[in-house]
């Protein structure tokens, strides 16, 4: 099952308008099951997702939050549910008459159909911890589970009365608190000790205001939202993707120097904040970790901005164990005394609690570049984001592979035909966008058909430098 968010007209148009505009990122108009909004929204009334069920069966419900910007509550009327799954992981069996589901989370629920026989509406909630003045909540999604059998059908099907309110942060935490991994013999945990750890970083999560010198670019002023990451708003890569330029060792796409620390530690859940907390600078930095490392991370959520949320923070290449969270400023002599180390919940996704903090452990033996980010979407695109290189370990099956056999063939640059791609690349653009922008040169690459190289004049003096290069790694191109 699966739930995602609806939008109202062109959305990468509404994106960039707010992006230009320097104004807030548009939110989901509606959610949807399967595709559908549900018979609260006119538009989907009779076309309602329905899952039909036999009485006395049990139903195994893989439910994934696809939404780019809500947790979800969940709930079917009158039934119970069991969560056995989350995130691929097997933990401790929640029985429960809800969920919440993250964005970026899977949970794999059970559901026995043991009710009268009739139609039940199988409802989500948008979870908002928002300040109350900037929340806005949409309509419920639903979905139909259908008995099938010989009987009559009520006017309309039961809703679920055990779905919590928007804001109801003690639901939350109450279903939050009950996550464990299952670790059995069968399933055992491996939990980095005190004593194993090698890394630690203290890391946090702000809503900010960009702070930037006269270079050509937007002014400070012009860009009054941002989001960071230790005061470092990410900024992706123009040219070259991250893990070519790893692999490849190509220089001057990234820097190493992503910090173990904020730059200053300050009262971080306080509603006031000075301008030195408020003022974050762009980067491309990442983390490098040496194979096998043991890794501590906690995640300070901060009010800057009074930007305080839920940031449900999503590791690409990795699974971690969530050995604590609370509220408040994270205690160094305190908290770690309260870790869980025996069955914390073994994920991909956790959220860091508002006006509070998350401790995570896990350990660096996935070699490769590792993208790692708040999965609220409007916090990813602002820059709340940075990534991980895992060295190689010592064998060939700890080290990163090679690139497919598949993968896209790279092209000199001095064999490809900048100038006439530039121009078909060009009048593409035009026609997808009425012929109101253009491609400048001084942006380096842009994206092109696969299997040749698209190169403006500035990047012919570093031939020598990037003499291979594939359009299929290229992240995107920029317009202006």
């Amino acid at each position: 099952m699966h739930s995602a968010s609806w939008y109202l007209g062109h959305l990468k148009e509404r994106v960039d308008e707010a992006m230009e505009e320097a104004t807030s990122l548009p939110r989901s108009d509606a959610y949807t099951i399967n595709g559908k909004p549900g018979d609260l929204f006119p538009c989907s009334k009779g076309t309602t997702y329905r899952r039909k069920v036999d009485y006395g069966k049990t139903y195994l419900f893989r439910i994934v939050n696809a939404n780019i910007d809500s947790s979800l509550f969940f709930a079917v009327a009158q039934h119970n549910l069991t969560v056995v799954r989350l995130d691929g992981a097997y933990i401790k069996p929640i029985c429960t008459t809800y969920i919440l589901i993250s964005p970026g989370q899977t949970m794999d629920v059970l559901l026995k159909a043991d009710q009268v026989l009739g139609r039940y509406y199988m409802a989500g909630r948008h979870f908002s911890s928002d300040n109350a003045k900037v929340s806005e909540f949409g309509h419920d999604v639903t979905a139909i589970l259908e008995y099938n059998g010989n009987y009559t059908y009520p006017t309309s099907p039961l809703f679920p009365k055990t779905l919590p309110m928007y804001s109801d942060f003690a639901a939350a935490l109450n279903f939050t608190y009950q996550i464990k991994s299952l670790a059995s013999p069968q399933y055992p945990i491996n939990v980095p000790t005190d004593n194993d750890i090698t890394t630690r970083m203290f890391i946090t999560a702000s809503m900010n205001s960009l702070y930037c010198e006269d270079s050509g670019f937007l002014s400070c002023t012009e860009i009054p939202i941002s989001t960071s990451v230790n005061n470092i708003s990410w900024v992706n890569p123009r040219s070259t993707d991250l893990l070519q330029a790893y692999y490849r060792n190509i220089s001057g796409v990234y820097s190493t120097d992503f910090p173990d620390q904020p730059p200053t530690y300050y009262n971080f859940t306080d509603e006031t904040y000075s301008k030195d907390t408020v003022l974050t600078v762009q980067g491309t930095k990442v983390k490098v970790l040496s194979y096998n490392e043991s890794v501590e991370i906690v995640f300070q959520g901060t009010d800057v901005q009074g930007g305080s949320v839920n940031h449900p923070m999503h590791m690409h290449g990795y699974m971690f164990y969530v050995v604590g969270y609370g509220f408040g400023n994270y205690d160094n002599e305190t908290d770690p005394k309260g870790f869980n180390l025996v069955d914390p919940p073994h994920v991909t996704t956790f959220g860091v609690p508002k006006n509070g903090w998350l401790a995570i452990r896990f350990i660096a033996n996935n070699p490769g570049v590792w993208f790692w980010h708040c999965h609220m979407e409007r916090h990813l695109t602002l820059g709340m984001e940075a990534a991980f290189i895992v060295k190689n370990g010592d064998t060939a099956e700890t080290s990163i592979l090679e690139p497919p056999a598949y993968m896209p063939s790279c092209c000199k640059l001095q064999n490809c035909d900048a100038e006439r791609m530039t121009a078909q690349f060009e009048e593409q653009l035009d026609r997808a966008k009425g012929g109101k922008r253009k491609v400048t040169s001084r942006h380096e690459t842009a994206r092109c058909p696969i299997g040749t190289c698209l190169t403006f004049p500035e990047r012919e003096s570093r031939q020598k430098q990037d003499s291979w290069l594939c359009c299929g790694l290229f992240r995107a191109f920029e317009l202006v």
